[in-house]
């Protein structure tokens, strides 16, 4: 039997569709009046990576910023403060989570005991409109947690910027850029030295299909990572499908002169890569 829609039910169709929106997409006001989605996918994914410990708010010991609405869904920036004083004490490791990712824990970063790391920068990407949470945990055990809401889709499953030929030929190479504490227009520093690393690598997702071929790229990125400055670690960090193409961390810390400051990393292949940097006086 075919239904011949009323005029009255051809009118009333928009409202209805708005109703059942409504209905499936619960919204709350963030603190900037904001509407964005409940946390419901955190409540049943928090235990996964946490237990039952108690995860408190960060109350500015630890900051998060990322674009409201990202330009490109697969290169989200991602910055991180952390404060660390008698009061705060120091951080020793911070997890970065995307909830609606298909793989939400997109890395782990542990802090050497006397880096004296403040600040964290890396590229994301996020598959879907979602919460992307930095949750620290201080060197009692405690669990701090921040977060951002970030409007983006299919990150996990954009094209890579470069083909698969061109990625493999630069596989591995780094470079580490030092900014100076007496550089024009950056206020001199008394004890951090700010880097930016860079590694080539396509860091592909598995969910990426290859535009010739159209099969699936196999995932294959950086897991493993450690910056290190003479006998002393700075950061290590355990990756995952979320960490961008071309993985870039830009981080602050106290470094010493005179020391060289070492990478090493590895993928999912096995493959390993490391370089070294003298770290002149001149540059802190």
């Amino acid at each position: 039997m075919t239904i011949i829609p009323t005029d009255r039910h051809n009118r009333m169709m928009p409202f209805v569709l708005l109703a059942l929106m409504a209905i499936a997409v619960p919204l709350s006001a963030n603190a900037q009046g904001t509407s964005v989605p409940e946390s419901t996918t955190w409540n049943s994914l928090k235990g996964d990576v946490f237990g039952q410990q108690a995860i408190a708010p960060a109350d500015g010991v630890v900051s998060i910023e990322a674009p409201k609405r990202a330009e490109d869904a697969a290169l989200v920036p991602i910055d991180l403060r952390f404060k660390t004083d008698a009061t705060s004490g120091q951080i020793k490791a911070v997890t970065l989570i995307v909830d609606e990712n298909p793989a939400p824990v997109a890395a782990v970063f542990k802090f050497g005991k006397d880096a004296g790391v403040t600040h964290l920068a890396t590229r994301l990407r996020v598959n879907a409109y979602s919460y992307v949470r930095a949750i620290a945990e201080t060197e009692d055990g405690k669990l701090l947690m921040t977060q951002t809401f970030v409007k983006a889709s299919g990150g996990c499953s954009a094209p890579a910027l470069k083909n698969q030929d061109e990625a493999m030929a630069s596989l591995g190479k780094m470079k580490l850029r030092v900014f100076p504490s007496n550089a024009p227009g950056i206020e001199p520093k008394t004890r951090a030295t700010e880097m930016q690393l860079m590694i080539r690598h396509p860091n592909n997702s598995g969910l990426q299909m290859d535009q010739l071929t159209r099969y699936y790229i196999p995932a294959h990125f950086i897991q493993g990572l450690t910056v290190s400055q003479g006998d002393r670690l700075i950061m290590s960090m355990e990756g995952g499908i979320s960490i961008s193409e071309d993985p870039n961390f830009r981080f602050e810390f106290d470094a010493r002169p005179g020391e060289d400051v070492r990478v090493e990393a590895a993928d999912t292949e096995g493959k390993k890569f490391q370089d070294e940097w003298p770290l002149q006086p001149s540059s802190l």
